[in-house]
This record gives C-alpha cells, sequence and structure tokens, in this order.
C-alpha cells in the first residue's frame, strides 16, 4: 500500500504498472499458473480498451490484474469495507452503485479514467457465478460507449474505447483438467466465506487458470449498448465454454450471430 501510494504521486506509469506486477506475485504465491492465451488490445491499438470478463471468484482479481493494464470497475458496496476499500482506492479502482439514475454520473467517471490514458477492467455479470456458466452481462456497464457513439457517426470512432472480451476459466487442478465437480475450489459465490474458501485452495498444488483474450470490437459497429452488450457476452461465454471443455484454446474473432429471442436473464451454460 505504500508503494502504490508512492506511485500514485509519481509522473509516469509507476502507478499502473506497479499493480499489475503485485497481482502477478499474488497469483503466484497462491500457487497458480496464469496462462494467457492471445494478444492485448491495449498494446497496438492506441486507443483506450475496456476489458470485459466473465467472473466466478474473488481469485479472478489477482489473476486479471495481473495481466491487464487497467483500473477495475467494482461495486459501491466495496467501498465501505475496511482495508479492502483502501486498496482498492489505491488501485485506482471505479465504484460503481448499478442503479439506473446514477448511470450518467457513473459514465462521467469511467470516461475520466479513459482520457487520462487508462484502461478499465469490468465484471458486467454484476456477481460471482458458480465456475459453470456466465450470466447475463447487464448493458449499463456499456453507458460508457454507447453515450459516446451517439455523438455522432463513424467519424467519432477514434476518440471510442475499443471493448476486449476476456474468458478466464480455472482449468488445472493438481495436474488434471478440472470438471464440474472440482469448481467449487476455485468459484466462490453466494454466501462462501472468503477465508474458509482461501484456506481450501491452499491444500490444492498445480492449479492453473487460462485467461483468454479475444480480439477487441469497436463500439461504433453497434447499434446500441444492448446489442453490444450481448455480443461481448456471447463471445466471453463461447470462449469460456471452450475452455472448460479442454479444447484447445483460440481467440474468438467475430462474436457469433445471436438468437433473436435471446433476452438479458438468460444465462449461458458449458
Amino acid at each position: 500500500m505504500l508503494i502504490q501510494a508512492l506511485c500514485l504521486l509519481a509522473p509516469g506509469r509507476a502507478k499502473v504498472a506497479f499493480p499489475k506486477f503485485f497481482w502477478a506475485r499474488f497469483a503466484r504465491n497462491l500457487g497458480l499458473e496464469v496462462r494467457v492465451v492471445g494478444e492485448l488490445a491495449s498494446k497496438t491499438s492506441g486507443r483506450p480498451v475496456i476489458f470485459v470478463s466473465n467472473h466466478s471468484s474473488w481469485v479472478d482479481i489477482p489473476v486479471v490484474g495481473g495481466v491487464l493494464p487497467g483500473s477495475f470497475v467494482a461495486k459501491g458496496d466495496i467501498a465501505g469495507w475496511p482495508v479492502i476499500r483502501t486498496i482498492a482506492r489505491l488501485g485506482r479502482t471505479v465504484f460503481v452503485s448499478r442503479q439506473r439514475g446514477s448511470t450518467a454520473r457513473e459514465r462521467d467517471a469511467m470516461q475520466a479514467v479513459l482520457t487520462r490514458g487508462d484502461n478499465l477492467i469490468l465484471f458486467p455479470e454484476g456477481t460471482s457465478s458458480d465456475g459453470s456458466r456466465v450470466l447475463p452481462f447487464r448493458s449499463s456497464f456499456f453507458a460508457l460507449a454507447e453515450g459516446k457513439a451517439a455523438d455522432g457517426g463513424a467519424d467519432i470512432a477514434p476518440r471510442l474505447p475499443l471493448i476486449q472480451p476476456v474468458s478466464v476459466v480455472y482449468d488445472r487442478l493438481n495436474g488434471l483438467p478440472a470438471g464440474r465437480s472440482s469448481r467449487p475450489v476455485f468459484a466462490w459465490y453466494g454466501d462462501m466465506d472468503i477465508a474458509s474458501h482461501f484456506w481450501r485452495m491452499t491444500q490444492h498444488l498445480d492449479m492453473r487458470v487460462t485467461v483468454l483474450l479475444h480480439a477487441p470490437l469497436d463500439p461504433a459497429s453497434f447499434p446500441d449498448r444492448k446489442s453490444l452488450s450481448q455480443a461481448v457476452w456471447r463471445t466471453v461465454a463461447d470462449g469460456a465454454s471452450m475452455l472448460r471443455q479442454n479444447r484447445p484454446a483460440r481467440p474468438l474473432s467475430v462474436a457469433p450471430a445471436l438468437p433473436a429471442d435471446l433476452t438479458d436473464e438468460e444465462p449461458a451454460f458449458a
């Protein structure tokens, strides 16, 4: 916390590089091998990036935080948690309440992060799952892209952030492919206690998580935030399904077409 506080005062990218290094070491100390497949859009695009990932555990924070250079977007409740809130604020976390009336204000807060040259990391399911599915994405998380796109046509595309879908799956346990029965070792959801969950994880060896980086999407190519969120959700869900089935990991370049009757309430099962 002291090092990051000093990094925030220093010029340059130390405030971004140190949290990434810290979370990578944290994940390694948990005994996790983090496999990354694909390429970061932020390396080649020259535009800010909103990384959008599925969410099944508190372990996702060190896993993606050690891979993705960006500020987390977290639920407002965390701002009241002792110690955690301080760590989150030092990490430049953006807190959102997820209430309809605060969408514009929270969009402006996220826009400020992108304007200063940083990226954002979103978990738009709104909660963690049991790891066997990807819950529907809340389209309100994509208000930032919609708000910018509404200002004009294709000529504003260079000012829009790119959206990079990310699939995260814990796919190895004790050296063997992780199946449905072993997912509770990693997944943290419902009323699970974080201390006991952490203890159970430490009883296992040779654990691996795969972070699959898909091809980025341009928000300007979608008519509204709902269609954008569904396209990103389908890409993340299909990538996660691929990993859960232990198929060869490959980034998806085009979001598959959505069924006409798909709604925000339908989960994606593998």
